[in-house]
């Protein structure tokens, strides 16, 4: 009974196989015009007492065979460079490059997130770009200005995608903002940045008194602060000796000597702090120059204004002396040592 019941199954199983050998979709049985000699093949290595061609020892079975799938399949999602291709794994911290329309300047702006604000990214670009807050416009592809409270995901902003700057075109900023880019004080001179301007605009034509000389102020400060940015020593001096303020402070609390420390603009760093700019001003984040400087490793600006800084506390006036020359060289040498002494090893 037992053996009778095995030929059955046997018989069963070649039955099975023989519909497996079926074409597709149930179609005819292909012929194989091989077989004939892949049959002696496997007499042959019969004979000779090796395996058999097509045999388990070969060939994985089934079971084996998705075993090795799925291993295949835990190396991908574990390995860094297959997740970093892939389009819906994008990485939790990338890069942004942000156009200047008006100019443009592209500008790299790194540790961007999916869930940065618009507004903390031109929070970012008011150093990184030097035009301050409130005249950034931000579009990213076909959309409209991006509101501030919307983050980047919200937008769809992939790693490495491009942002469009712009100025407000309102009230002529765009003009002064790419006078100051540009560092031409020709330019600067006829585009309202002092009270004897006859330079007017739609907004400013009926201003008077307190109001015009606001007005023109702000002009002027906003100038100097590109300038600054952008490190126009020429401009910055022409800005500072025509009544440009290196003491205001943009919308985020910060001076032009915030964003010369942001790009390490040697020139300009020092015309300011004779203007009186000072290393200590806090911006709304709390940082000053000198952490913005180290934050951005412009080592060279942070013992610049330091040592300035220093001078001016000192009361020295001839930077040539011998003497004065010595002291320079002992608060340079202070710098350093108080320097390694706060990096980490």
């Amino acid at each position: 009974m037992t053996r009778g019941r095995d030929s059955t199954m046997r018989r069963a199983a070649a039955g099975a196989g023989g519909a497996r050998a079926a074409g597709p979709l149930g179609g005819a049985p292909r012929l194989d015009p091989n077989a004939g000699r892949r049959g002696g093949m496997r007499a042959g290595a019969q004979g000779r007492g090796g395996p058999r061609a097509g045999s388990a020892g070969s060939r994985p079975r089934p079971a084996q065979s998705l075993a090795c799938a799925r291993g295949r399949s835990q190396r991908l999602v574990g390995d860094s460079k297959a997740t970093s291709t892939s389009p819906d794994l994008a990485p939790d911290v990338f890069v942004l490059r942000v156009r200047l329309e008006e100019t443009g300047e592209i500008f790299r702006v790194a540790n961007c997130r999916g869930d940065t604000t618009v507004r903390e990214l031109k929070e970012e670009l008011d150093l990184m770009v030097g035009i301050p807050f409130n005249l950034q416009r931000l579009q990213y592809l076909d959309e409209g200005v991006l509101m501030d409270d919307t983050t980047l995901k919200f937008h769809d902003v992939v790693p490495g995608g491009i942002i469009s700057l712009c100025i407000w075109r309102h009230d002529g900023w765009t003009e002064l903002v790419l006078a100051a880019a540009e560092g031409d004080p020709s330019k600067l001179s006829c585009l309202g940045l002092t009270e004897d301007s006859f330079y007017r605009t739609a907004n400013s034509e009926h201003f008077e008194g307190e109001k015009w000389k606001q007005w023109t102020s702000q002009r002027a400060f906003v100038a100097l602060y590109v300038a600054s940015h952008r490190g126009h020593s020429v401009a910055v001096q022409y800005l500072l000796e025509h009544g440009a303020s290196c003491l205001s402070r943009s919308p985020l609390g910060r001076t032009p000597l915030h964003v010369a420390a942001a790009m390490g603009r040697s020139d300009c760093i020092n015309l300011l702090l004779q203007h009186g700019a000072s290393i200590h001003d806090r911006d709304a984040k709390g940082e000053t120059p000198i952490s913005i400087a180290h934050r951005l490793n412009h080592t060279q600006s942070e013992w610049q204004m330091f040592l300035l800084h220093q001078i001016a506390k000192s009361g020295i006036r001839d930077l040539n002396d011998l003497v004065v020359k010595n002291a320079l060289q002992r608060i340079k040498s202070g710098f350093r040592s108080k320097m390694m002494m706060m990096t980490p090893h």
